[in-house]
This record gives C-alpha cells, sequence and structure tokens, in this order.
C-alpha cells in the first residue's frame, strides 16, 4: 500500500471514523522546533473532529508525545500506547490505556516475530529477547517488536487501520518509524506523513 499523499482531511474523517477504527501518530524523536506545535495541533484537531477512533502511539518521546498531548487534550480514552516494557516512560503516558509488551505471550505471536525481523539490524537480537533474554543490549529488540505490534496486533490488541507519521524526510524510511511504516506497506494498511498532514493544518 502506498502512501496516500493526496488525501485530504475530510477524506479521513469520512474513511476512518467508525467503530474498530486505530489510528497511529508517531514518528522521530528528533522533531524540529518549527514542528512541535504542528504535532500537537494536529493531534488536537482530528480528536476534535472525529468520535470514534481511537489513536495509538509508542509513548517514545519527540513525535509520539507531541501527538499524544494534542489527543489527551481532548480525550485521553480514544488515546492508547503500545510500550516495550511495563513502567515505560511511566510519567510521560498521555493515554487512558496502555499495553506492554510484558503482557504479551510472544510464543503465541510467531507472524509479530517474523515481520520484525524485516529489520535486520535487529534479527539476531529478536532471537535473543523472544528467548527469554533481558539484558541492555537484547532489550533493543522489544522497541523494534513494540513497533510491530502497533501496527499487527496480538491476542488482546486490535490491528491498525490507517498510519500518521511524522518522518525525516531528508532521510525517510530509516530506524523504528521506518520499520512501521514497512509493515504498514506489507500489510496494505495505508499512511501518511507530514507532506499531507501539514496541508490538513491550513486547510
Amino acid at each position: 500500500m502506498k502512501k496516500c499523499l493526496n488525501m485530504t482531511l475530510k477524506q479521513f474523517i469520512s474513511l476512518y471514523d467508525r467503530e474498530g477504527s486505530i489510528v497511529l501518530l508517531e514518528g522521530k524523536r528528533e522533531v524540529s522546533l518549527d514542528d512541535k506545535e504542528k504535532l500537537t495541533l494536529l493531534g488536537k484537531v482530528i480528536a476534535s473532529l472525529t468520535a470514534k477512533i481511537i489513536f495509538r502511539s509508542g509513548n517514545a518521546p519527540g513525535a509520539d508525545h507531541f501527538f499524544s498531548v494534542g489527543v489527551a487534550s481532548v480525550d485521553k480514552k480514544r488515546l492508547e500506547v503500545i510500550i516495550p516494557y511495563t513502567g515505560h516512560r511511566k510519567d510521560k503516558v498521555q493515554a487512558g490505556y496502555s499495553f506492554s509488551l510484558d503482557d504479551i505471550n510472544l510464543a503465541s505471536e510467531p507472524e509479530v516475530i517474523y515481520q520484525s525481523k524485516r529489520n535486520k539490524k535487529t534479527t539476531g537480537l529478536i532471537n535473543r529477547f523472544v528467548t527469554g533474554e533481558r539484558t541492555s543490549y537484547s532489550m533493543k529488540a522489544a522497541y523494534i517488536i513494540r513497533d510491530t505490534v502497533k501496527v499487527l496486533g496480538a491476542a488482546t490488541i486490535k490491528p491498525a487501520t490507517f498510519g500518521i507519521f511524522y518522518d525525516n524526510l531528508d532521510h525517510p524510511g530509516e530506524g523504528g518509524t521506518g520499520h512501521t511504516m514497512s509493515v504498514c506497506k506489507a500489510n496494505n494498511i495505508p499512511y501518511i506523513d507530514q507532506r499531507t498532514w501539514f496541508q490538513w493544518l491550513k486547510d
């Protein structure tokens, strides 16, 4: 599924403001000073103009945080986070609901593990993490698995239906954000980046 570069805000609301919609709001940790306000404003605008969408974040610093502040200012009960371990940035959680990898039986989620290995840099770490290793090194795999779960869901977590991202357009598709977009693409989940939603704030 390609990016929906020409989608308007009106089209987004018409298509996705329905029961069962899970919309990802996430992106890079590094956010330019000029964009921080835009991230928060987008979260506030789309939460205000919709009633049924559940927004999902990874609770990371940067884009995840600023998006979440906007949504939570309207209705934090419509915001959920998927976190890599219990207590992750607990003082920064804006969401009404939180799901931790610690509460997911990864042995029963082979598709999550398979698609997490799209990130070739962490394949070995993912194997070690799934077999129970919990060192500061192997825990790096938890963040990639968390990103995969955000898209695919798990036994008690619904899959995403749409993704809204803040990417580094000078080096697009890299890191955890790039991995999440890659999983969206592989599973035909439409997504956009700021080239589209910046325009939403002008309309």
